[in-house]
């Protein structure tokens, strides 16, 4: 059985044509700046090129997108990142322009569902991934599957609140793991403390050669990181613990340090999984669009 993942960001589009263990092809196409149905024949391209470098001809396509979703209308209802897509009909208009049933994921939930199967999480019952990049996310894999919630809104951790009153978040909401710990948080503080534009990798070099302000900035980080997990344990309990994202996976060894410290001492008479990096890097998000379709026609769902 062979699918196609498509990934879908706000600058490129992934796709490669997928047989449940490996990707047999890699397209990347550019994201219509325009938005709405041109993203949708790009993704069509994006499909049929990934089938063509393969020599394949798929059964069903994953798509991984960002924003919140309408899984059962198979609607984006909205992402900041691409314009024309709020409250769009995106299964229905890619079935269309490619003949075969498509299968939606959150984006994050896709590398989560990638890094269970084939990554990090592989072999466990269950798995809880965080990424931390630009911003954060996540999602919880039970059974091979990731769990939604009822309204689609399952591994939205990002906007767990962990500091009452603290700065706005860009869910509307305040004191967000996101608005404390992500690469845009970060950078926020930083530019405000050194009084000029200063992005996550200067934070970086700052911190490597000990200044004060940087290790203070990304260290503080690090513990609401660690802290934010050690409340998703308590809740979910996972079989492992996988940490993925830009950020997190290219920050400098103290912040790991200062993360585990975190996890574990917010975890202090709990039995903690084990946490571990994640190992699929950028191809987490295309993986686990494959794996959504793979999946589901697997056990009839499509």
């Amino acid at each position: 059985m062979i699918v196609v993942g498509l990934d879908l960001g706000g600058t490129k589009i992934a796709a490669g044509a997928f047989d449940g263990k490996r990707l047999l092809s890699h397209v990347i196409l550019p994201t219509p700046k325009e938005g709405g149905e041109a993203v949708v024949r790009a993704l069509a391209e994006a499909a049929e090129k990934a089938e063509e470098e393969a020599g394949v001809r798929a059964e069903a396509l994953g798509l991984g997108t960002p924003g919140p979703l309408d899984f059962r209308e198979g609607v984006i209802r909205f992402t900041p990142n691409i314009p024309g897509v709020r409250n769009f009909p995106i299964r229905r208009l890619l079935e269309e322009a490619t003949g075969r049933p498509v299968h939606l994921e959150n984006d994050a939930n896709a590398a989560a569902l990638a890094e269970h199967h084939l990554g990090a999480g592989r072999g466990e019952a269950s798995s809880l991934y965080l990424t931390v990049s630009t911003g954060i996310g996540g999602g919880v894999v039970l059974g091979g599957r990731v769990l939604r919630g009822e309204r689609g809104q399952g591994g939205e951790f990002g906007h767990i609140t962990l500091l009452p009153g603290g700065p706005p978040c860009g869910c509307g909401l305040e004191g967000c793991l996101e608005a404390l710990a992500a690469g845009r948080a970060l950078e926020r503080d930083a530019s405000y403390a050194y009084h000029r534009a200063v992005d996550t990798r200067e934070l970086f070099r700052l911190f490597q050669e000990g200044e004060p302000k940087a290790r203070r900035l990304l260290l503080q980080a690090a513990r609401y990181v660690g802290m934010g997990l050690a409340s998703l344990v308590k809740a979910f309990d996972p079989g492992v613990v996988v940490v993925g994202g830009g950020l997190a996976l290219n920050a400098p060894e103290g912040y790991w340090e200062a993360l585990l410290e975190a996890y574990h001492g917010y975890l202090k008479g709990w039995e903690a999984p084990p946490l571990r990096k994640a190992l699929l890097g950028a191809e987490a998000g295309l993986l686990g669009a494959a794996l959504t379709a793979f999946l589901e026609v697997k056990h009839g769902g499509g």
